[in-house]
């Protein structure tokens, strides 16, 4: 470039100054857009909720909230509009959108008028229970009559468990095994019987005598080891067969089944049973033959055991069957 005087002169020098300025700020619609996205995943998941904790009914109730209404009132008033003067609800009463979601079920209607009495019948008979209960009427008397029937099932479980030992008792001793068709048990009205009762080759007393033999002794041992942590009460009975007998001083059947009793009730203590629960000792002689056709036979005689029931079944009659060997 020439200077006033037409010299050249050097390069000019431009000096360009920039003006530095920071990143611009984005904003906060990112935020927005995430919250609406939260808000609209949290009310889906609401829905879904909502959709799997409501039966059929509710789900119908809530459907008909939301449902526009379509019944518009044909009268005008005022303004002339549509809503002019009028409510769409009846009498003119507003509608409330605190008011609870309506619910309409349907119950089954009864089969017949037979099905509709025996349900009334049912309600009084149960309230009548109830009232009975309170004054102490016959429901207190059926009350008293099932804990009677418990008392008695309990205690004919402890008669069986007291049969079940003694049988398992007498299999578990060798030199005993012969004397299983000895042992009779059954059940009577009185209680749980257990007989030392004679065979045609093994009696339980020599004949004509109250002193039992060892094997004698050695059964009313199982028999205690049985009954001994039971509470009932004990009667001892002494029988014998027709067969007429007369010892010195009319010694007899009568007597002898007593005697035999009495053997019976002191063996029985010396194996461990306590002396207070026996309460009778009876010599019956040939009056109760467990043979009745044949009252001859050596089964006849026989001594009984018998655990006294407390508690008797409701009907005095009542009897658990035949007598069962072991």
């Amino acid at each position: 470039m020439a200077d006033e005087d037409g010299k050249e002169t050097g390069n000019i020098i431009i000096i360009k100054k920039v003006k530095k300025v920071g990143h611009a700020h984005h904003g906060g619609a990112w935020k927005i857009a995430y919250a609406d996205f939260v808000t609209a995943m949290m009310a889906f998941f609401l829905l879904m909720w909502l959709l799997s904790a409501t039966t059929e009914e509710q789900k119908k109730g809530i459907a008909d909230y939301f449902a526009p209404t379509t019944r518009v009132s044909a009268t005008t008033s005022g303004s002339d509009g549509v809503m002019g003067g009028t409510t769409i609800s009846p009498d003119g009463a507003m509608i409330s959108d605190r008011s609870a979601i309506g619910i309409e079920v349907t119950l089954p209607p009864a089969d017949s008028e037979e099905e509709i009495d025996e349900i009334a019948e049912e309600t009084a008979s149960a309230k009548a229970g109830g009232e009975g209960e309170s004054t102490g009427g016959d429901a207190g008397e059926t009350a008293e009559e099932a804990a009677q029937k418990a008392k008695f099932e309990e205690e004919t479980k402890q008669f069986d468990e007291a049969e079940a030992a003694l049988k398992q008792a007498i299999e578990a001793a060798p030199e005993l095994r012969e004397l299983v068709n000895n042992l009779v048990v059954d059940h009577t009205p009185e209680g749980l019987r257990i007989q030392l009762v004679d065979q045609s080759k093994k009696s339980m007393f020599p004949s004509g005598k109250a002193d039992m033999f060892d094997h004698t002794t050695k059964l009313m041992a199982l028999v205690v080891g049985a009954i001994a942590n039971l509470p009932q009460k004990i009667s001892i009975k002494g029988h014998t067969d027709a067969t007429p007998f007369t010892g010195n001083d009319g010694y007899s059947n009568w007597e002898l089944s007593t005697d035999r009793a009495n053997a019976s009730r002191r063996a029985l203590i010396s194996s461990g049973l306590s002396p207070e629960r026996v309460v009778s000792v009876v010599g019956r002689a040939a009056q109760d033959p467990l043979i009745v056709e044949d009252p001859r036979s050596p089964q006849n005689r026989r001594i009984s055991i018998i655990l006294l029931r407390e508690n008797p079944p409701a009907d005095s009659g009542d009897t658990s069957g035949k007598p069962s060997q072991n």
